[in-house]
């Protein structure tokens, strides 16, 4: 039998099962919180973390944006942390996932609540509120969403809290009251100091208040840094050099019995400004045929459909960026468990009837509708190592 021309042939869709699943009940952002509270005696906690010991106090430092991948790339910009890449993962050297889609709103939900997003119900950047229709963002939480309903369950600080551990953080001020620490890391107390410094000092000098303790502490110009100019930037390596000094002032001023962990939300990765690396949704016919709403951020689409579309825009989303992207229905997301083990009825809506999540190197923007989002060098979402990966180094008092 004559072969077919080459211009005959289609190349397959990348399979939704090929997709990099995160280790949620084993070793995700979700299970970090439960692993160190059940450490501490919170009632209802599990240790799905199994490399990590037990101590009286913890203290868990989260950098916005620093991946396990930029990490390990950097180590003259980052010497203290890279002498504890060794001890990430309770001394196994490797590193746990994020959870999808890997950005800050849905791993602060993770890592404050203990659940993985189809639980927590904040699973992108924007989705869609089932109640009105239209997207919310769910990192500045506009439009306004009653906190409570959007995310119902109590925070792991909240528990141990109820269990009489001393539950803290020491973050900006500026996160003192917003909807996003509400739903996501409320419980005990809000410490704001705006220097580092201080925010380490202080962190340490709460640690030790108290037998038993859980503190949060959180640094996020990183992550700005990366999507302004690069992971690979002057401004990225000095905000990491930063972070690093302010790591090792933290762990030489712990107090006994106690350990830290660093961790991340999120890696990143840079993606060229041209034509092959940068699909322009709102230039594009095709993709945006059938498309109701366009949700999510460039390598984490949540696509909603005009009512009876949704199969036309699952094929035409497949056969357009399906070599690049896993594209899946939301019911084959959820099968394949990119958002967790289970998808909670009240979540169900606000994924996407179609979501597409980046394998390659690429982005699928939106330059008139997202402009801001749209001019970023670095970026993140999908569930490639250089997003998902993300430490747990562990320095002990």
């Amino acid at each position: 039998m004559a072969q077919p021309a080459a211009w005959d042939t289609h190349p397959e869709p990348l399979p939704v099962a090929s997709a990099p699943v995160p280790e949620y009940g084993t070793g995700s952002l979700a299970d970090l919180l439960p692993t160190l509270a059940a450490g501490l005696g919170v009632p209802g906690m599990t240790a799905s973390i199994p490399e990590l010991a037990p101590t009286d106090r913890v203290c868990v430092f989260l950098i916005d944006g620093l991946g396990w991948e930029q990490l390990r790339a950097h180590p003259d910009d980052a010497p203290f942390m890279t002498s504890l890449l060794g001890t990430s993962r309770g001394g196994t050297g490797r590193p746990v996932t994020a959870g999808f889609p890997a950005t800050t709103a849905t791993s602060l939900a993770s890592v404050g609540t203990g659940l993985p997003p189809g639980a927590h119900g904040l699973p992108g950047y924007t989705v869609r509120d089932p109640a009105t229709g239209a997207l919310m963002n769910q990192l500045r939480w506009q439009p306004w969403t009653e906190p409570a309903a959007w995310q119902p369950y109590p925070t792991v600080f909240q528990r141990a809290h109820e269990a009489g551990v001393l539950a803290a953080q020491v973050s900006s001020p500026t996160f003192a009251a917003t909807p996003l620490t509400k739903v996501a890391l409320s419980g005990g107390t809000f410490h704001g100091r705006l220097p580092g410094e201080e925010r380490m000092d202080l962190a340490a000098e709460v640690l030790a208040g108290a037998d038993r303790a859980l503190v949060y502490t959180y640094y996020s110009e990183v992550d700005g840094a990366g999507h302004r100019f690069g992971v690979d930037s002057d401004s990225w390596r000095g905000q990491l050099g930063r972070v690093d000094r302010l790591v090792q002032r933290l762990a030489e001023q712990l107090p006994p019995r106690s350990a830290l962990y660093v961790t991340a939300d999120h890696g990143m990765i840079d993606v060229p400004f041209d034509e092959e690396h940068r699909w322009d949704f709102d230039e594009d016919w095709e993709l945006r045929a059938g498309v109701a709403l366009l949700g999510g951020e460039g390598r984490a689409r949540h696509v909603y459909a005009v009512p009876g579309a949704q199969g036309d825009v699952l094929a035409c989303w497949r056969e357009v960026l399906g070599e690049q992207f896993w594209v899946a229905s939301r019911d084959e997301a959820i099968a394949a468990g990119w958002f967790g083990p289970r998808v909670d009825d009240r979540v169900y809506g606000r994924l996407g009837d179609v979501i597409a999540a980046a394998r390659d190197d690429v982005l699928l923007i939106a330059s008139e509708r997202e402009p801001k989002e749209s001019a970023m060098v670095g970026n993140h979402g999908s569930m490639t190592p250089a997003e998902q990966l993300v430490p747990l180094l562990e320095a002990r008092a």
